[in-house]
């Protein structure tokens, strides 16, 4: 059964950048997607950008585009989310996930979920 474990949040400025670290036990990644999910409290979890296992289609969120890149370094069974240029609004509780569906217009159905790392950007 797959664990995962995100980390590398903290403390930002605005336009700052982030590198969010996922690795991923007991579960071989290679052939799956990687999600990464935000939440802000009373809203809903959001699908932030994702990178699929099988032909390494990518996905953004319209909010991020321009600003993150997804990546995946499957030899240390691990995924990796860039954030540049970081705003305000993108302050949340960030999440990886695996064995899901990642499509270039979309990401759904994901199964295994880390225990979350917050970004806070705030000047």
């Amino acid at each position: 059964q797959a664990q995962l474990v995100e980390s590398g949040g903290g403390l930002v400025q605005p336009g700052g950048s982030l590198r969010l670290s996922c690795v991923v036990s007991g579960f071989t990644l290679e052939k799956y997607a990687i999600g990464w999910f935000r939440q802000v409290p009373g809203k809903e979890r959001e699908g932030v950008s994702c990178i699929s296992g099988s032909d390494g289609s990518t996905y953004y969120a319209d909010s991020v585009k321009g600003r993150f890149t997804v990546s995946r370094d499957n030899t240390r069974n691990m995924g990796y989310l860039e954030m540049n240029s970081l705003k305000v609004e993108d302050t949340a509780a960030y999440y990886c996930a695996t064995d899901g569906i990642c499509t270039t217009w979309g990401m759904f159905e994901y199964d295994y979920w880390g225990q979350g790392t917050q970004v806070t950007v705030s000047s």
